[in-house]
């Protein structure tokens, strides 16, 4: 399942989005540093109106979305690395997830204190960064002396040891050191580290309600950080997001229609987080079951059926595949088959967004 650990400087509005992204699990969020002292967990499913769609066409007898684990990890603040605050617990957590969601504090409010004292989103995003490039020197300087010594009798230690400078270099300069481009076999030397700066990462700026359509100023200075950084940015309104959790589905699109919105932050952090992880979604449907299945880009169709069950990728045949489009438009998988849209695809064949695959393999 795929993991996005939520971080942020303390009064921040990362709790109260939390919150609202998993209605269901009861975080805390006060007005104070550290209201979150252990990780919170929660499992969303990921909104998909076409399982629906292709539910009645089938009358299926469930609908299983894909999920995703969001964790709400406590505020961060200057000195983490070195232990202050709750640092090195909560540093340590932030290893454990596939893409960092930072929310960033874009409202002003005199009601709630901000850590620092002032809004201002870049110095909070550099505070941030400053705490995760330093634990990351800090892993990378235990790991590289004994990498030397390894390097003496091992070619994949001296090219570990190559991996390991360059990074360090990077970092030195602060920079992420996502910023430095590896080899897939480079990026299996490092994957133990576990490093903080080279996770993907989003930035939520978290507005007011007046400024979700649009943004403001602040926004407009995290867009163009991350845009040197190869980061995603998403505007959303942990006040909206809490508002929103005790609305009717119609209320809730009347609700952000009104605010100039087509969708709540859950949809857009999702997509923001499987554009920025290269994921894809294909589906199965029949009588059964609709169900989603979160995959790779650039998997191949046994490689996807293999996401359902191991032995679907061994014993791999062929997948019959049509178009979610095409499927829909012609109403049944006889109708699309008889408009010879329905597909025979091989070993060799890329799964690609919303395909719809019915596998045929050997036990």
């Amino acid at each position: 399942m795929l993991r996005a650990g939520i971080v942020g400087l303390p009064n921040v509005g990362k709790s109260t989005l939390f919150n609202a992204l998993v209605a269901n699990i009861a975080a805390q969020a006060a007005n104070f540093p550290f209201c979150t002292i252990e990780p919170n967990v929660g499992v969303v499913a990921v909104p998909d109106d076409r399982l629906a769609v292709l539910s009645e066409i089938s009358k299926s007898a469930s609908v299983v979305p894909t999920r995703m684990e969001f964790v709400d990890i406590a505020g961060l603040v200057a000195g983490a690395s070195k232990g202050e605050g709750l640092g090195n617990q909560f540093l340590a957590n932030i290893r454990e997830v596939d893409a960092i969601v930072h929310v960033v504090r874009c409202f002003d409010d005199d009601d709630i204190i901000h850590v620092s004292g002032s809004v201002d989103p870049i110095r909070d995003i550099e505070i941030i960064d400053l705490e995760l490039g330093l634990s990351d020197l800090a892993q990378i300087e235990r790991r590289i002396d004994r990498a030397r010594k390894q390097a003496r009798n091992s070619k994949d230690a001296q090219a570990e040891v190559e991996v390991l400078e360059r990074l360090v270099a990077v970092l030195n300069e602060g920079q992420p050191a996502r910023s430095v481009e590896l080899t897939e076999d480079e990026e299996l030397l490092i994957k133990n580290l576990g490093l903080l700066t080279r996770k993907p990462i989003i930035y939520a700026t978290n507005v007011s309600e007046d400024d979700l359509a649009e943004g403001n100023a602040w926004v407009t200075s995290v867009r163009e950080l991350a845009a040197t950084q190869n980061a995603q940015v998403v505007i959303v309104s942990a006040q909206v997001e809490a508002e929103l959790v005790d609305l009717s589905e119609d209320d809730r699109k009347d609700f952000l229609e009104a605010l100039g919105v087509e969708e709540g932050g859950l949809k857009s952090l999702i997509k923001a987080t499987y554009e920025l992880l290269g994921l894809r979604t294909y589906l199965t449907t029949g009588e059964q079951e609709t169900r989603a299945w979160t995959i790779h880009a650039g998997m191949t169709a046994p490689q996807a059926a293999g996401v359902i069950h191991t032995d679907f990728e061994r014993g791999f045949i062929r997948a019959e595949t049509v178009a979610y489009a095409d499927l829909v438009e012609h109403g049944s998988m006889n109708a699309a088959k008889e408009k010879g849209l329905v597909r025979s695809e091989g070993k060799e064949y890329i799964v690609k967004e919303g395909d719809v695959m019915l596998f045929r393999f050997n036990v």
